[in-house]
């Protein structure tokens, strides 16, 4: 078995774990149970908690990138509807609701460990620089109206950020009613961005994807 192969084993094991102990109890114990692979083993790969928890979030926003990359051919317009639909957290969605939980816990982290805070500064960079691109890349392509890419990127990152977080932190009580309907605050902050930050920025004869389509096909993705 190749060190690469027992790597994604451990990644995937600190995925899981951090599901279901979240970040403040997780232990060396814990990743390796979900592993099935000896905490000596961990040790031998990554010397601490931290290490393997950076190393972590380093492979996370490695993936991110690439995914990202192989979606650069498609049409700025459903990039960004990908982009942004890859927010909602539906009631069903308990398992990435949890990770993101912890993730949330280790940001707490960020001002006090140096090394989890740069790779929070790589995340929020990453993905303003992604949203910025799309609708820069939009502009080009005449599908969107000038406008400046990077306060609208840092616009949409924050209002994304701010309904995952708000969403994760008070669970099923957490909904809204838009248009008749009572949706989780992801989904209702997604729409809203689409038909009020997005839609008016729209070249005449530009439309937005199906949003209901998007999340199925992330939904069969995953």
């Amino acid at each position: 078995m190749s060190d690469e192969t027992v790597d994604e084993q451990i990644m995937t094991a600190v995925s899981d774990a951090l599901q279901s102990n979240g970040y403040a109890a997780l232990t060396m114990q814990d990743i390796a149970d979900e592993s099935e692979k000896s905490k000596s083993l961990l040790h031998y790969h990554y010397d601490t908690k931290e290490d393997l928890l950076v190393a972590f979030l380093d492979q996370l926003l490695t993936d991110y990138e690439q995914r990202i990359a192989c979606r650069s051919d498609q049409p700025p317009e459903q990039r960004i509807v990908d982009f942004v639909a890859r927010f909602v957290l539906t009631p069903e969605d308990d398992d990435r609701a949890a990770f993101h939980l912890a993730l949330l816990e280790m940001r707490s982290q960020g001002p006090f460990n140096d090394r989890i805070r740069e790779q929070l500064h790589r995340s929020d960079q990453l993905l303003r620089e992604t949203a910025g691109d799309i609708i820069a890349d939009g502009i080009e392509a005449g599908v969107f109206e000038t406008v400046n890419s990077e306060r609208t990127a840092a616009l949409l990152i924050a209002a994304l950020d701010g309904a995952r977080t708000r969403q994760i932190t008070l669970g099923d009580a957490n909904t809204i009613a838009l248009d008749g309907m009572e949706l989780t605050y992801t989904r209702a902050t997604v729409e809203e961005i689409l038909s009020q930050i997005l839609e008016p920025i729209l070249a005449e004869e530009c439309s937005l994807p199906s949003l209901e389509a998007t999340l199925a096909e992330l939904d069969r993705e995953a």
